[in-house]
C-alpha cells in the first residue's frame, strides 16, 4: 500500500496568506483610487509639466525643455528670497505653536471647572475657514478701526499704524495669524498625547517628592515625544506650504515681504502664466518637503531602534 502523504508544514499557511492580501487589496482599493487620481496622478503632471514650456494664450504646440526651467530657477533670486522668508514663516510659526499648544494641553488636563467649554472654545479656531480667519484678521490690523490699534489707542500707545503694510510689521502679524490659526489643531494632538500618560506615575512621583517641572521632565515629556515629533514636523510641512492665510492678508505684498514660495508660484503660473516655470518651482518644493519627510522618519526609526 502507498504510504499517504505527509502534507509540508506551513503550506497552508502560506496559501491563506495568499489569499488574505489578495483580499486586502480589494479592500484598500476604494480608498486608493482617489488618491492616484486627485494627488499622485497631479503630481505627476505638474513633474512633466516643469520640463516644458508651457505657457497660457501661446498658439504654438508646448515643447520639451529639459531641465531649463530649474536652471533658470536657480539663478532667480526672487524665487529664493521667497524660500527664506517661507522658511522664516515655518519656522516662526511652528515654534511658538508648539510652545502654546503645550502649556494650553497642559492646563486643559487639569482637573478645571468648566473644563469642557474651555476645551470646545480652544478649537473654534480650528473650525474657522482659513479665508474667514484672513478677513477677520484683516478687521483686527485695520488701521482706522481695528481692534488692535484702537486698543493701544486706549492705553495711550499710539495706533493708526498699518500692520499689513509696513515693511517691518507685515511678516510678524501674518505669522501672529498662522499660530492662533494652528494653535487648536497642535493644542488637540498635544492633549491626547498628554491624556495617555498614566496618571499613577505621577502620583508615584510626587510621593518621591518630584514637582511639577521634575513631573513633567521625567514623566509627561518621555511619553508625550513621539506625538510632540510628529505633529511638529506636520506643521513645519503644513505652514511651509501655506497659501490662502497669507493670500488673503497680504496677497504677498508689501514689496514682497510676505510673498510665499506657494504664492510665487501662484503668482507665475496665474498671473503671469508661466505654467512649465511654475510648477518647477512646485516640484523644488515637493523635494524640500520630501526630505523633510526623510529627516523626520528616519530619526523616528533610529528612536525606535534604541528604544
Amino acid at each position: 500500500m502507498a504510504e499517504a502523504r505527509t502534507p509540508v508544514a506551513g503550506s497552508r499557511p502560506r496559501a491563506g496568506l495568499v489569499t488574505a492580501g489578495r483580499g486586502a487589496w480589494w479592500l484598500v482599493l476604494p480608498a486608493l483610487i482617489p488618491i492616484l487620481l486627485l494627488s499622485v496622478g497631479p503630481l505627476l503632471y505638474g513633474i512633466l509639466l516643469a520640463f516644458t514650456d508651457a505657457q497660457s494664450g501661446r498658439t504654438a504646440a508646448t515643447r520639451w525643455i529639459g531641465a531649463l526651467n530649474f536652471r533658470d530657477l536657480l539663478h532667480d533670486t526672487l524665487f529664493w528670497e521667497s524660500f527664506r522668508i517661507g522658511l522664516v514663516w515655518a519656522a516662526g510659526v511652528t515654534v511658538p505653536q508648539f510652545l502654546l499648544a503645550l502649556g494650553l494641553a497642559l492646563l486643559l488636563n487639569q482637573d478645571l471647572r468648566l473644563r469642557g467649554l474651555a476645551r470646545a472654545l480652544a478649537i473654534v479656531p480650528w473650525a474657522m475657514p482659513e479665508v474667514v480667519v484672513g478677513i477677520m484678521w484683516r478687521l483686527v490690523y485695520n488701521p482706522d478701526a481695528g481692534v488692535l490699534n484702537e486698543t493701544l489707542r486706549g492705553l495711550g500707545l499710539g495706533g493708526g499704524r498699518d500692520w499689513l503694510s509696513g515693511l517691518a510689521t507685515a511678516l510678524p502679524a501674518v505669522i501672529v495669524v498662522g499660530v492662533w490659526a494652528g494653535l487648536p489643531q497642535t493644542t488637540v494632538a498635544l492633549l491626547a498625547g498628554v491624556q495617555n500618560v498614566p496618571r499613577e506615575l505621577h502620583e508615584a512621583a510626587a510621593v518621591d517628592g518630584a514637582g511639577a517641572w521634575r513631573r513633567f521632565r521625567m514623566v509627561t515629556w518621555p511619553a508625550l515625544r513621539p506625538v510632540a515629533l510628529a505633529i511638529t514636523a506636520l506643521n513645519l510641512i503644513w505652514n511651509l506650504n501655506s497659501f490662502a492665510l497669507v493670500y488673503v492678508l497680504t496677497g504677498g505684498g508689501p514689496g514682497g515681504k510676505t510673498r510665499l514660495p506657494m504664492l510665487f508660484a501662484y503668482e507665475e503660473a496665474f498671473r503671469y502664466g508661466q505654467f512649465g516655470y511654475a510648477a518647477a518651482m512646485g516640484c523644488v518644493l515637493v523635494a524640500v518637503v520630501s526630505v523633510l519627510l526623510a529627516v523626520f522618519l528616519a530619526g523616528r526609526l533610529r528612536g525606535g531602534e534604541d528604544a
